[in-house]
């Protein structure tokens, strides 16, 4: 794709906590194998624009349809155990 046919793509991403190491993790359940980490959660959204980009890139050069995310909703379940 040249520069001037760029599109903007939207993609949900999830943020975890890595416990036993400080900072974090997080992935994009819209592209399969696509995560990235960070110290901060600014330099993980950061590393994980990067991971996007290039695995949407990744796509493109073999012909394959970018995703399209599908609107899912988020929200917490509390049960009792």
């Amino acid at each position: 794709m040249e520069k001037g046919d760029k599109k903007i793509y939207s993609y949900s991403v999830f943020y975890e906590a890595d416990i036993e190491n400080g900072g974090y993790a997080v992935f994009v359940p819209a592209l399969p194998g696509c995560h990235s980490q960070g110290d901060t959660m600014e330099e993980a959204e950061t590393n994980v624009k990067e991971a996007i980009e290039l695995y949407l890139e990744s796509l493109e050069a073999d012909h394959v349809a970018i995703p399209q995310e599908t609107r899912s909703f988020q929200g917490t379940v509390s049960v009792l155990a």
